[in-house]
């Protein structure tokens, strides 16, 4: 199985109360909180891919992060993963470091990248079917403004049409840019489908952000059996039903 998340920023005590206002009391809460709601889900040989900003933290303790997590993990560097220019910091725990990437999943083309973009590779394909079949999965944004400009982009696209050059015939414009925000998920890492319901979702305006539930947490790396500086029961994130 792979997953996506964005934007966990480990490390990072400023987003307790500014910007993602995450309502965690400590820093070491936000980090027991987020293990346990990564490794309720993913098994030791799933797939992870972070869309970068990981670890705000320095190579060791961003390592003692790593060691705690379930999954084969893939990482697309953010702008805040400074702990990869340390010489000190093994990067061992990663299959791949990438900027950019493009993968298949199930027959979709994703295309990977820490900041949005807009005009995404394959962007106009589809399915003989004429289902689209590319995701431009990102983070980045958080729950900022700029998130706030994209859904006001995608709104305008999604009022726009094209000629097919294979039929041509006229059509609307795919607009598949999603925000793997690990905020959206409950800091739970999610599949392509779960994203793409879960962006549909916000969109639609039911998606809640309550406050976290501290503790008690599984023993370290238990698991399910089966941009500025300054346990065997299925899981479900909060507010999300697939």
């Amino acid at each position: 199985m792979r997953y996506y998340i964005a934007d966990c920023h480990f490390f990072h005590e400023k987003l307790l109360k500014y910007m993602d206002a995450r309502g965690f009391e400590t820093m070491e809460e936000m980090h027991e909180y987020m293990i346990s709601q990564w490794n309720s889900r993913v098994r030791k040989n799933d797939e992870v891919v972070i869309l970068g900003d990981f670890s705000w933290g320095r190579a060791e303790e961003t390592q003692s992060i790593l060691k705690r997590l379930n999954g084969k993990l893939s990482l697309i560097r953010g702008n805040h993963d400074r702990y990869l220019d340390d010489r000190r910091f093994d990067s061992d725990r990663f299959w791949w470091i990438e900027d950019y990437k493009e993968l298949n999943d199930e027959n979709r083309k994703v295309i990977l990248s820490h900041y949005p973009i807009v005009c995404y590779n394959f962007q106009y394909r589809r399915d003989e079917d004429g289902n689209p079949i590319a995701y431009m999965l990102h983070g980045h944004v958080h729950r900022t403004q700029d998130q706030e400009f994209l859904d006001e982009y995608a709104e305008m696209i999604s009022h726009k049409t094209h000629i097919n050059i294979g039929t041509g015939e006229e059509e609307p414009i795919p607009f598949n840019l999603i925000n793997c925000f690990c905020q959206y998920s409950d800091y739970v890492p999610l599949t392509l489908d779960e994203w793409i319901e879960v962006d549909r979702k916000r969109k639609a305006g039911e998606l809640t952000f309550p406050e976290p539930e501290i503790g008690p947490f599984p023993e370290a790396g238990a698991a399910r059996n089966s941009d500025d500086d300054d346990e065997e029961e299925e899981y479900v994130p909060l507010n999300l039903v697939f």
